[in-house]
């Protein structure tokens, strides 16, 4: 059964549940034509017992049974399917319309069925005279044969019914499994088709029955995101390829320079101390983007430990101190807050951000970290004046390998554009958000945090 097709599956289903109730109507009217048939025969019976009585008045003995013979005849006459014998108290018969049945009968108080010689009888036995005790007993025959045979051609009729219903069930039970199935046909064959070049296919769920919209429109869900990590696998590729291809050129012309021709001692310290700087940047790009699949898999298992977030931040801001006096920038914190974290996720995070906030706030500017406790959660805010960031950029940001246009960024490969979706990724693991907002010369980067009890 496992290995039958649904519409197969179906179609022996509906033929079955037709068999089933053509067999059960059929034998319910069978046997309703057999109940009919026996109250028929009953009431003929019981019409015919006073005729046969009253024929039979005063008899008590084989000679007085004789003496009514004649009456008896006439009556039994009237019906030809009918047989009567009468018995004495002892079982001796004083009268039998029928000798061809047999000596000995069964004397039932109500209607009984018997056979003989391949004709069926419905028997009915009775006291001649209710209120003798010795009175001679009456047993009349109908002669059913007819209605046995009739109910036996209903029988027939009714299986030849059930199989021809159930075959002609069967039959339109595919086609209607068959029509009915063309919609998932429809969708297994568009589902077949799409292929890494062809993600924008769509299933028409507009032109799908009503119990297959919602998977018509889960499928289209599924293509759409299989389309979006596609799209972002392919183009993760090529930013890796792109930020790798200046650190590996640089390594490469570097070292043909210096094999050009022989070199002293010190040349070769000095290309060997770029190279390594190059490798070094190219060892951070690597360590980064293993720290972004773990955390785009869920695989960011940040500790917990109360902090005081206004000492973390004070902490990261004393480490850009002197960066910030050289390019003459004001830094500040504002606000306290306890939380539950990762201390060097944190400040790995807290330091992305007054990085990226350093490299764009201009001299004479200010970067300024603002601490807000709530009962909903910890809200951290770095903001820093500069020219700001356009509103079609801001959804970019986290993303890996982006960065601003040109005028924005020193273009360096010191900064490959990972800092903002490691900080983004950090701040997702600990349960949090993070969001920027930019407009007016001031940029600002919103932390929100849970509070230790929500986390």
């Amino acid at each position: 059964m496992s290995r039958l097709s649904l519409g197969s599956r179906l179609a022996l289903l509906f033929a079955a549940c037709t068999a089933v109730v053509s067999l059960s109507a059929g034998i319910l009217f069978s046997r309703a034509s057999e109940a009919h048939f026996i109250e028929l025969d009953q009431q003929l019976l019981d019409s015919k017992l006073p005729a046969l009585r009253t024929a039979l008045a005063g008899a008590a003995s084989q000679a007085d049974v004789d003496a009514h013979k004649a009456a008896l005849q006439r009556e039994l006459g009237h019906e030809p399917d009918l047989a009567l014998r009468i018995s004495a108290g002892d079982g001796s018969v004083w009268f039998d319309s029928l000798p061809a049945l047999p000596a000995t009968l069964p004397a039932p108080n109500s209607l009984q069925t018997v056979s003989s010689d391949g004709t069926d009888y419905r028997l009915y036995a009775i006291d001649l005279n209710p209120e003798n005790n010795d009175s001679a007993r009456l047993t009349l025959l109908l002669d059913i044969t007819h209605h046995q045979h009739f109910l036996q051609r209903m029988q027939r009729l009714i299986w030849l019914t059930v199989g021809l219903s159930a075959l002609a069930t069967a039959l339109l039970g595919v086609w209607a499994a068959r029509s009915g199935l063309r919609p998932l046909r429809q969708m297994s064959e568009i589902a077949a088709s799409v292929s890494a070049s062809s993600l924008t296919t769509r299933l028409p769920h507009n032109d799908m029955p009503v119990e297959l919209a919602e998977l018509t429109q889960a499928f289209n869900a599924m293509f759409a995101r299989l389309d979006d990590a596609f799209q972002r696998l392919s183009a993760f590729s090529a930013d890796i390829a792109h930020e790798l291809r200046t650190p590996l050129s640089n390594l490469l012309t570097q070292t043909q320079v210096t094999l050009t021709r022989p070199r002293t001692a010190e040349d070769y310290r000095e290309a060997l101390l770029g190279n390594l700087e190059e490798l070094q940047g190219m060892a951070q790009m690597v360590n980064d983007m293993l720290f972004l699949a773990k955390a785009e898999h869920g695989l960011l298992n940040p500790s917990r430990e109360t902090l005081q977030l206004a000492d973390e931040v004070d902490t990261v801001l004393e480490f850009f101190a002197p960066l910030a006096e050289n390019n003459q920038v004001r830094l500040s914190r504002e606000g306290s807050a306890t939380l539950s974290g990762d201390r060097h996720m944190l400040r790995r995070a807290l330091s992305n951000l007054l990085d990226n906030a350093l490299r764009f706030t201009p001299s004479d500017g200010q970067i300024a970290a603002r601490i807000v406790s709530s009962a909903q959660g910890v809200q951290l805010s770095i903001e820093n004046t500069g020219v700001a960031i356009p509103a079609e950029v801001l959804p970019r940001l986290f993303d890996r390998f982006y960065r601003a246009d040109p005028a924005r960024h020193e273009g360096s490969s010191e900064h490959a554009g990972l800092g903002l979706a490691i900080t983004h990724s950090i701040i997702r693991a600990h349960g949090g958000q993070i969001r920027c907002e930019s407009a007016q010369g001031l940029t600002r980067f919103v932390v929100e945090l849970p509070i230790p009890d929500k986390i």
